[in-house]
């Protein structure tokens, strides 16, 4: 299956073809939805109407509440006091209304409007998921990424050889200290970065404490034994020394390959372990024929940390164990989509916070007489019979003491 699944990408999903189409329609259907229902959500925070016909403050319709209208008696009984605009109005403003009073032939109309522009917070909320769409194909677009697998010392291109301005990293060593339980205390590595041989960048890095450097950021991300060879050819002479990388795994044992400069062999290293408990290097050389489905094993042998083979046994060269150390494998990338990424995180972000904390209310009042009758509709996240009786207790006890 893995042929059909790479036709079909799923080994790079954010990059197929498919993702990007059902992405692009995503984008297009929420413009749409957003454009659709912004010349309602305008109309509806623009047009005010302060004046509402009487059947509008019949009292027995729900979230109305009247108010006032009687005088209390010589003991404070038996009435709620006479309100007027201006005390309804000001009732209104202590709660932060934007208050409108309209005096009108049949009685005075007070309306208060609380967070009046928190519907348009959609927008932003419906902004910030495209930014974060449009910021995944800036990146997979415009972005690069590249994994690189350095042992202690060496260093490597972060592009193409031949890429104008080339970065160059190098890993000044790896370290992975382990606390007295033998659990890994920390993981890092030291690396310095180079621009045409110039140093510009140097630092420890850790999982989440990445380099940023011209625009590359350098991520630790994972890291492996390496094993230091020294190889001689059949005369003696020195063809090959340093560090080889075991990224893979044979019969779940560390492995890696590498090839024997000045010949057509091939060698993997396993390390593994002896009955003593004591670090050994597998070695096997081998000979891959063109069109050969498998290899030709050359020699095989093993060795302990110092230990050579001997020409004989290994096919006329001369190979020696001569140290173990590790490698860092580290996520070279960039982002150029990382700053929408922040656009976006923000505006949902305010989006939902004023659209969940920040609910409009509006408050409708029909004043004649000294009798108020109370409108109050809010959004499905306001409280309205509760928000409607405080006010209502409010405008009741300062009406009665004023009266008194």
């Amino acid at each position: 299956m893995v042929d059909v699944f790479e036709r079909l990408g799923f080994f790079r999903v954010f990059s197929s073809p498919w993702f990007a189409a059902l992405a692009t329609i995503l984008v297009l259907s929420i413009v749409a939805c957003t454009l659709d229902r912004f010349p309602r959500l305008w109309r509806d925070v623009r047009d005010i109407r302060v004046v509402q016909a009487n059947s509008y403050f019949d009292p027995r319709l729900p979230h109305r509440a009247l108010v006032g209208g009687t005088v209390p008696d010589g003991d404070g009984r038996g009435g709620e006091g006479r309100l007027d605009a201006g005390s309804v109005a000001a009732a209104l403003a202590r709660r932060h209304y934007a208050v409108r009073t309209v005096s009108h032939s049949e009685a005075t109309f007070v309306y208060g409007d609380r967070n009046r522009y928190s519907k348009l917070a959609t927008l932003l909320t419906h902004t910030g998921l495209v930014l974060f769409l449009v910021a995944g194909a800036v990146t997979g677009t415009l972005g690069y990424e590249t994994v690189v697998f350095l042992a202690d010392g060496q260093s490597a291109p972060v592009q193409a050889v031949g890429t104008p301005d080339n970065l160059l990293v190098k890993n000044l060593g790896f370290a992975a200290p382990r606390n007295p339980d033998g659990s890994f205390a920390d993981f890092y590595s030291d690396i310095v970065v180079y621009r045409e041989g110039t140093e510009i960048a140097r630092k420890r890095i850790r999982v989440n404490d990445p380099l940023t450097v011209a625009g590359f950021t350098f991520h630790q991300n994972t890291f492996g034994p390496a094993q230091s060879l020294e190889i001689r050819g059949p005369d003696g002479a020195l063809l090959w020394t340093g560090p080889v990388i075991l990224d893979s795994e044979v019969l779940g044992l560390p492995a890696g390959t590498t090839a024997i400069p000045g010949s057509d062999l091939g060698l993997q290293l396993v390390l593994a372990r002896d009955d003593a408990g004591t670090p050994v290097l597998g070695l096997v050389g081998y000979r891959q024929s063109p069109g050969a489905q498998t290899a030709e094993v050359v020699f095989a042998d093993r060795l302990h940390l110092g230990e050579s083979t001997t020409p004989e046994a290994s096919d006329g060269f001369t190979l020696r164990w001569t140290g173990a150390s590790a490698w860092t494998g580290m996520v070279i990338k960039t982002d150029p989509g990382a700053g929408f990424v922040w656009i976006a995180f923000v505006s949902l972000i305010c989006g939902v916070v004023v659209t969940f904390y920040l609910p409009r209310r509006r408050v409708w009042a029909r004043i004649l007489d000294g009798r108020a009758v109370f409108v109050l509709r809010g959004e499905r996240y306001v409280a309205v019979d509760r928000e409607l009786a405080d006010l209502a207790d409010d405008l009741r006890e300062r009406a009665l003491r004023v009266s008194g």
